[in-house]
């Protein structure tokens, strides 16, 4: 198996060139970008921009990040303040390519509805999330 690996590696080489076969494998070797999954339940202003935050720096690394609201996380819009801007840091998230879930069910028992920086969402959107991801973080 490993000699067939070398022949397909020398005929590569062969038919790429040297440099454009060495850009390959630098690329190959290079760490992967994360998908990240964030979990946010909890309503306190601090600890929600805190994980906004956590996601807006991933996103930074180039890591793939998913944001998932459940119980009372998806009132984060709701409390924000001029210290722990919920909404500025959700924005960011968006602007940088950031998604963001929320569970359909809490949404729905606190009155609110679904919009674009809240969106409804099923159990099966956060299992995939959590599913998907190489790595989870709860706040």
């Amino acid at each position: 198996m490993l000699f067939l690996l070398l022949s397909y590696l020398r005929i590569t080489m062969v038919s790429l060139g040297k440099n454009r076969c060495s850009q390959l494998f630098d690329h190959l070797l290079k760490e992967k970008d994360m998908k990240i999954g964030v979990i946010i339940s909890s309503n306190d202003a601090e600890t929600s921009w805190n994980a906004l935050r956590y996601a807006n720096f991933c996103l930074g690394q180039k890591d793939e990040v998913k944001i998932f609201l459940t119980g009372k996380g998806v009132e984060y819009q709701k409390i924000s303040t001029d210290k722990f801007n919920t909404i500025e840091q959700a924005d960011k998230f968006f602007q940088a390519g950031g998604k963001i879930l929320a569970c359909g069910t809490c949404i729905k028992s606190r009155n609110q509805e679904g919009a674009e920086m809240c969106p409804i969402n099923t159990m099966k959107d956060m299992y995939d999330t959590i599913k998907e991801s190489d790595r989870v973080v709860t706040f």
